[in-house]
């Protein structure tokens, strides 16, 4: 190098030295880009990890929809047609229903057939029955239908047999249906709904036992649905049956029957 150069490097020199500066420059960012960046092959794997699971339940779930609609059908054909013609129908539609808790892996507890809740389901229950019954023993006592008496004989026989008849309904209402409707509908309230309105249509045509079982078969559904146990919804379905029979007119009730029988009723 001359002194006339002023110690500076000849154009060529300096135009190959800046492609060196900008290539190491764009390849250290390249290496910090890459170390930070999911390499192609872990894709798949993270992709297949966040995408939502198939909907393995969709068979379990129409063959429990179907079960549903199969027995609820045959409790109607008895209802209205079997129970005169094939008195003894009850007997198979009870057995499905029992090899469907065997097939279904149903405790006692999960049907509510236990002390388990009890307690709890009392308490969320009981109180709005009895609110709901204060009218019509204010209406028995005003028409003296109701009268406070010791209880006899007869009036202990009848609850004890319509409190069995009672356990059974909600047995069948809340440990079977609602149990197998919980577990293809989502949402608790629409099963508790459609457990009411499937109580109330099975008392169709009896205009009183209707409401009241639509009503009250809401209640114990929400009840059921919080705390499993159906005791507590036996004594106050019971305790409701009893008020109705006291204060609603026979003309009106019909002997609180259902279905064809409630046609055929002649007050004597």
């Amino acid at each position: 190098m001359s002194a006339e150069d002023g110690g500076r490097r000849p154009p060529l020199q300096r135009s190959l030295c800046i492609p060196k500066v900008a290539l190491s420059r764009r390849t250290m960012d390249m290496r910090a880009f890459v170390s930070t960046v999911t390499p192609v092959s872990e894709a798949p794997s993270t992709v297949a990890s966040s995408a939502p699971p198939a909907p393995a339940r969709t068979v379990p779930q129409v063959a429990t929809t179907l079960e549903l609609l199969l027995v609820y059908s045959g409790i109607l054909l008895y209802i209205w047609r079997w129970q005169t013609t094939h008195p003894r129908a009850w007997a198979p539609l009870l057995a499905v229903v029992l090899l469907s808790h065997v097939a279904h892996g149903d405790t006692a507890p999960k049907l509510g057939l236990t002390t388990v809740e009890l307690r709890a389901n009392a308490e969320a229950v009981l109180p709005v029955m009895a609110a709901l019954y204060l009218p019509l023993f204010a209406y028995g006592f005003a028409r003296h239908t109701l009268t406070l008496v010791a209880p006899g004989t007869q009036t202990l026989e009848w609850f004890t047999s319509y409190g069995l008849w009672a356990a059974f309904q909600q047995y069948l209402a809340q440990s079977y249906f609602h149990n197998r409707l919980m577990s293809v509908v989502r949402s608790r309230r629409l099963s508790s709904l459609l457990v009411a309105i499937m109580f109330g249509a099975a008392h169709i045509p009896n205009p009183v036992l209707m409401a009241a079982t639509t009503i009250g078969g809401l209640i114990f559904s929400e009840a059921f649905a919080r705390h499993r146990n159906i005791w507590p919804l036996a004594l106050a379905h019971t305790a409701g049956a009893f008020l109705i029979a006291a204060v609603a007119p026979a003309s009106l009730i019909h002997n609180m029957r259902v279905g064809p029988g409630y046609y055929f009723y002649r007050m004597r």
